[in-house]
């Protein structure tokens, strides 16, 4: 039988590791294609007129911060950081939500489990000791 606080902690870090699957591939987005970037960042968020160099700083950071979250460091930090990230992205993107069978808006809907799985790694982070390099404070 295993005790609960483990389910917890291979629960947490299953989270930890699905949100980083998916923050990852578009923090490197940002450094393989910084005008996919750019198109993205005029799209959703209104935002123009960077230059690729932008992009590439933003995606370095992006990346060192999901690695961190990854492995755990920095937990309020990090966790809160990439939990700020994807609610930004996921409320820019409302208009998707108002046309969900329209192209690919559908799609649009799988951010909403995330965020919720964002929040509980957030609210939860002092729990989520599985394989991080983290001491556990926050």
């Amino acid at each position: 039988m295993i005790p609960a606080s483990k389910k917890l902690e291979i629960s947490l870090l299953a989270l930890r590791l699905g949100v980083a699957a998916v923050m990852l591939p578009w923090a490197l987005d940002k450094l393989i294609r910084p005008e996919h970037s750019a198109r993205v960042f005029e799209g959703f968020y209104h935002l123009s007129g960077f230059g690729e160099s932008a992009f590439l700083v933003l995606g370095l950071a992006q990346t060192v911060l999901v690695l961190m979250f990854l492995a755990g460091l920095a937990r309020t930090w990090t966790y809160g950081a990439v939990l700020l990230l994807h609610a930004i992205s996921t409320l820019s993107s409302w208009r998707q939500y108002l046309a969900p069978y329209e192209g690919v808006n559908l799609l649009f809907f799988a951010a909403w489990p995330m965020l919720a799985a964002c929040l509980a790694l957030f609210l939860l982070r002092d729990q989520d000791r599985l394989l991080t390099l983290g001491s556990g404070k926050r």
